[in-house]
């Protein structure tokens, strides 16, 4: 026959409670007190704060894994996972300029909205991929035109590492020049690495010297990367 010991406390030799049943809960230790449980697997169906609304697993510089094939299924507000889109930055050019007629121009993006990473020089007009930030980004930019034709205008990205130029990536063009006022917008995603520098480059064929307005809502260039 197993033995069976019925009681409601039991109290260390100073008479603090170490397990209490009262109501159909059951306390183990007091306030302050470490539960140190040397096993290996505790099993229960919920954990709960004893006091409060904060329950923590862990301290910092614990690793807590889920294991392959568990789901994790969440009906509240989960903050502080996954990624950030960091760096992400937007630039642009303060206000209208010029731009010589067939020649590839750098755009004068010598103010910015955001740039989590100080990574973009307003007086280089370059973004630089930092330390650490290698990986695919999401790229966007636009141009507008202030009154002029020309057959073709166009915006691209120029991507240069410390070993040497790997060319531009054509983002947005306009063929036939028949709105003067028009927007050039468009985006793409590259994978980069770091030290990669990227300038948004701007052409026309239109003749002579031609503007472009500038304002962040009309030439702009920006990006970020993008949460894998």
């Amino acid at each position: 026959m197993a033995s069976i010991i019925k009681v409601d406390d039991v109290q260390d030799a100073a008479g603090n409670n170490i397990i209490k049943e009262a109501a159909d809960t059951i306390t183990i230790g007091a306030a302050g007190d470490t539960v140190d449980v040397p096993g290996t697997e505790v099993k229960t169906n919920k954990v709960s704060p004893t006091s409060g609304t904060g329950l923590q697993l862990g301290d910092s510089g614990d690793t807590i894994t889920i294991p392959s094939g568990a789901t994790i299924a969440n009906s509240g507000t989960a903050t502080g996972f996954g990624g950030a889109n960091t760096p992400n930055f937007f630039a642009y050019v303060s206000s209208n300029y010029s731009v010589n007629s067939t020649t590839e121009t750098t755009l004068p993006l010598n103010a910015e909205l955001y740039d989590t990473a100080s990574a973009f020089n307003t007086s280089t007009y370059t973004f630089t991929v930092p330390s650490g930030q290698a990986g695919k980004y999401y790229l966007f930019g636009q141009i507008r035109k202030n009154n002029f034709s020309g057959s073709r205008t166009f915006f691209e990205i120029l991507r240069t590492p410390s070993g040497g130029s790997l060319g531009g990536i054509y983002i947005a063009e306009n063929s036939g020049g028949s709105d003067g006022y028009i927007s050039i917008s468009g985006s793409t995603v590259i994978s980069l690495s770091v030290g990669d520098a990227l300038q948004m480059k701007i052409y026309h064929n239109d003749s002579g010297s031609r503007e472009f307005f500038g304002g962040f809502q009309n030439s702009f260039f920006g990006g970020y990367k993008i949460i894998e």
